[in-house]
């Protein structure tokens, strides 16, 4: 008998939970103009006749939203009828065929351009496709091809081609040597998601890397001119939590990097590098965005000009010049505040203030030379940032960094998007 009445007790028990559970009666994709509904529908998790699950709907705009072509998300429920719901939800598209031209002063002192053609939504499906051409005093071209999304949600695939032709300092004990540089790459990537917050990138990368010598100083251990043949394998490691709303991020990020160079007959051990890039965004009121960037990365330690960190505006260092120094270890800080003052409908215009700071380890040498004053740099500074929140990337970014460390310098660092 009690066993019955046990039964009975968790039959209703059970019938009355399942009576409870609330479910998507139709759900409704609106906004979209050039992004597949189809595509769209393969990323999320919530579909039509599925169960309500408003965790799982701010999941899936949250999803939304780191997509190139989509510059906002959200959604609404609507009672349909018992315990079943319609759901909309809205987005809003991004433009994604982007022109990019760039002008500057190169490192031979020549006036300098780039000019780019990239569709970030090529096809309706979240494909990246396009190229750019340069002019340094050298011709230099790249086209690049990623399909996140190309196999399943989970799997893609990333091609890119680059021939880089540049003038690049090599730094010597007894001065600085100017090397005509050439890089000639094919490369191909496996991307795969393994969930919401997981992402992988598996490579390899085939290239022949040549120099010639140009001018200033010559040292007795590296030539004049030489050519060799390469291979690189790569391994990426995203583990993202961050949540865009138009120009304002917030949460937290790491992307992992760590490239394995095979031997070759000028070298016969491996070259190993890895950097780890920690992102922290806060939103601070309705207007202000605190942002953090610390990148700790270190290298095979071989005593040679051509290591791989290196010191520059664009990159780590904003007003410290056009790469100035190279190491086999970087310690880098950047942090700064964004804050909007005008927002007029698609337009905006952000101000920020910024601290950027760093040191290196010299090729072959200690760790004990992150802590020497003359490996150390810290600029401070002031920003404009003009943003359309309509159109992808399309932050025009200009900086200003004044050094506060030994022999610092100063300068203007344009560029496009956020710095970091």
């Amino acid at each position: 008998m009690r066993k019955l009445i046990l039964f009975l007790f968790v039959s209703n028990f059970s019938f009355l939970l399942n009576a409870q559970d609330q479910y998507i009666d139709n759900l409704h994709i609106r906004g979209l103009k050039k992004t597949n509904k189809g595509f769209i529908e393969t990323l999320i998790t919530s579909h039509s006749n599925g169960v309500l699950d408003t965790l799982q709907l701010n999941k899936d705009v949250i999803r939304l939203k780191r997509l190139p072509a989509i510059s906002h998300a959200d959604y609404q429920v609507f009672y349909s009828q018992e315990n079943k719901h319609n759901v909309f939800i809205n987005i809003e598209e991004n433009f994604t065929l982007i022109p990019n031209a760039n002008v500057w002063t190169a490192i031979n002192r020549n006036f300098a351009y780039r000019l780019g053609l990239y569709d970030y939504n090529f096809l309706g499906r979240g494909i990246a496709f396009g190229g750019f051409y340069q002019n340094n005093g050298y011709d230099t071209y790249s086209l690049n091809f990623r399909a996140p999304y190309l196999f399943s949600k989970r799997w893609g695939i990333g091609f890119n081609h680059q021939n880089w032709r540049s003038e690049e300092p090599l730094y010597f004990d007894n001065g600085i040597a100017n090397y005509f540089y050439n890089n000639r790459s094919f490369e191909t990537i496996g991307l795969f998601e393994l969930n919401f917050n997981h992402k992988f990138q598996f490579g390899v990368n085939i290239f022949t890397e040549k120099f010639k010598y140009l001018s200033g100083s010559i040292s007795d251990n590296i030539p004049l001119n030489f050519e060799v043949d390469k291979v690189l394998f790569k391994f990426v490691y995203d583990l993202d939590f961050l949540d865009y709303n138009y120009q304002y991020v917030n949460g937290f990020r790491s992307l992992l990097y760590v490239q394995d160079v095979l031997p070759n007959s000028s070298n016969p051990n491996n070259f190993l590098i890895a950097w780890n890039d920690l992102f922290y965004y806060l939103r601070v009121g309705e207007k202000g965005n605190w942002a953090n960037r610390i990148r700790l990365g270190f290298s095979s330690n071989d005593n040679t000009p051509f290591s791989p960190f290196v010191l520059d505006n664009n990159i780590n260092i904003r007003g410290v010049g056009n790469l100035i120094d190279r190491g086999t270890g970087v310690i880098v800080v950047n942090t700064e505040y964004r804050y909007t003052f005008l927002q007029k409908g698609w337009f905006a215009i952000q101000g920020n203030v910024f601290v950027d700071g760093g040191t290196w380890r010299n090729p072959g040498g200690g760790f004990d030379d992150f802590v020497k004053s003359e490996n150390i740099r810290v600029y401070s500074g002031l920003g404009l940032r003009f943003i359309n929140t309509k159109i992808f990337n399309a932050i025009l970014r200009i900086d200003y960094g004044y050094g506060i460390s030994e022999n610092a310098s100063r300068g203007i660092v344009f560029g496009i998007g956020q710095y970091f």
